[in-house]
């Protein structure tokens, strides 16, 4: 028997990371200090855009993905909410169409100049009010042109026709708790959420009915997220009991586990491969 195939050989053993030059970098951002759990910033082909620290309001940053290094304090914003911008989310169907849902209970959607922005943008092309409270998950639809999503702290979803201003689905017993965030699946047919009740959900949105539920995905108190893969399975990342992090992966129609839930130690990122 060979020395190779008793030693299980790592595709990531020689792998390693190269700090970014500084002119590639973005610097002297103010991002916003919201206590809200949010990536705070989004991406696409053309631009970045930043959540941000605004006085009397709400504002993030659009910039264009060439406009690297330092950042001018007095660089224009999209600035129309009343209240703190909570989460943004770029069109997948148009590069310069992005959503944004505030404190101020709105959901604004902007149109960016092909350029990127010369002056502050303060009037979006539509507002979306449906909700209570305020709105800290917005995801545009990855297949259907003109649908969008938000969900807020009246734990209701939201889908709309951006197109119309319309409601096109109100999906609000499904939730008992805080909604921490949501994710569509490749087609849009179906979308996992997860909740401080620490259930993950596969909900249709068309029937308003649950697919299918795992309670206690992860039982620590802290906040889990699920996002759709590829592939259909669900990922999901969370805490145990004691506040370890931990991974896990799901199938989304029995909600049983794909592979055994994995907790991480101290490090600060591992990868985990799965057999084909």
């Amino acid at each position: 028997m060979s020395f190779r195939k008793v030693v299980r050989q790592s595709k990531f053993r020689h792998v390693f990371g190269q700090p970014v030059k500084n002119d590639q970098c973005y610097e002297d951002i103010r991002v916003s200090r919201v206590t809200w759990d949010s990536t705070f910033c989004a991406v696409n082909p053309k631009f970045l855009a930043v959540i941000v620290e605004a006085g009397g309001g709400g504002a993030f940053l659009v910039l264009p993905l060439s406009k690297t290094g330092r950042i001018d304090k007095a660089y224009p914003t999209v600035c129309g909410h009343t209240g703190p911008v909570l989460d943004i989310d770029w069109c997948p169907h148009n590069d310069e169409v992005i959503a944004s849902g505030s404190e101020d209970c709105t959901v604004m959607v902007w149109q960016i100049p092909e350029n990127g922005l010369a002056s502050p943008l303060t009037e979006p092309v539509v507002v979306l009010e449906g909700h209570t409270k305020r709105v800290g998950i917005v995801t545009w639809h990855p297949t259907a042109r003109n649908v969008l999503l938000s969900a807020g702290c009246d734990n209701v979803v939201l889908i709309w026709n951006v197109g119309t201003a319309e409601e096109l689905y109100r999906l609000d017993t499904l939730h008992p708790d805080l909604i921490y965030n949501v994710s569509w699946n490749r087609n849009g047919s179906l979308f996992c959420s997860a909740c401080k009740d620490k259930s993950v959900r596969i909900i249709d949105p068309r029937r308003g009915t649950l697919v299918a539920e795992r309670e206690k995905a992860h039982e620590g108190a802290r906040p889990m997220r699920a996002i759709f893969l590829a592939d259909g399975k669900v990922f999901t990342t969370g805490f145990s009991r004691m506040s370890e992090r931990q991974l896990a992966l799901w199938d989304p129609v029995s909600a049983s586990p794909a592979l055994p839930q994995h907790t991480l130690s101290q490090c600060v990122c591992r990868v985990i491969s799965r057999a084909p």
